[in-house]
């Protein structure tokens, strides 16, 4: 099911499937670079949230928050991890220059990783998680037609690059409305998406667990529910409790 040669984003679970196979994660890892082989490229979310919060993040040592496959992606050697101190990625392989010195301002924006994985006719996979907490994809999408129920907010904090010089800067998100009560709500567009055909492979938790969407087909499919006014009911909901208070 992975293609050999492709750009593949994976966002990954491994509690099933190490128990399984009874695998090592980094043993996993190397299965996965096997299979792309030496013209393909693995791209790992290595995600973290603290520098939101005002904890200062180091490229070369903040860890990944996106489970253990990530953070061992993330000293792989050769691998190149590009400078969002928010979401930023571990690419490796054959592709990784293209995502080296990548300094996105904005997570989701059009220089940003997914950016780049869609560029390359990319693919995305997801390991035994469901579209609601993985397929941070959608949100690209959203920021590219900058959608009206999402703002870009602005995060300040101590940022240390590759070379060890330590600075003050500033990175955006773009976040969905609070103000309106919004709730990323995505596993009904992750329904339409099984049903046109755009998934392959397996349901989280069942047999292997692992689905893939070309990226371009999945940007254009998302990009229509927006243009046909049917966000809120694939993409995001109201949560009424939320405006009340």
């Amino acid at each position: 099911m992975i293609s050999p040669g492709s750009t593949l984003l994976l966002h990954s679970s491994l509690f099933r499937i190490v128990r399984r196979f009874r695998c090592k994660p980094a043993d996993l890892l190397s299965a996965l670079l096997a299979r792309l082989g030496p013209d393909g490229t693995l791209v790992l979310p290595l995600f973290n949230f603290d520098f939101a919060q005002g904890v200062a993040f180091d490229i070369r040592s903040t860890p990944s928050h996106m489970g253990v496959l990530t953070e061992i992606g993330r000293t792989w050697p050769g691998a190149v991890r590009t400078g969002h101190p928010i979401y930023s990625f571990a690419a490796i392989g054959a592709r990784a220059d293209d995502f080296a010195g990548v300094d996105n301002k904005s997570g989701y924006g059009a220089d940003s990783p997914f950016a780049i994985v869609r560029e390359l006719g990319g693919e995305i996979a997801a390991l035994d998680l469901p579209d609601q907490h993985s397929m941070t994809f959608y949100h690209h999408v959203e920021e590219m037609h900058r959608v009206d129920y999402r703002l870009f907010k602005t995060f300040s904090g101590r940022y240390t690059d590759a070379h060890g010089c330590t600075e003050q800067r500033d990175y955006q998100l773009f976040v969905r409305d609070i103000d309106r009560g919004v709730v990323t709500s995505v596993e009904r567009m992750g329904e339409r998406l099984w049903q046109k055909g755009l998934y392959r492979g397996d349901r989280p938790l069942h047999d292997a667990g692992l689905r893939i969407i070309d990226a371009n087909a999945m940007f254009e499919e998302v990009s229509q529910v927006i243009r046909n006014g049917e966000a809120q009911d694939f993409l995001y909901r109201i949560q009424r409790d939320q405006l009340s208070r």
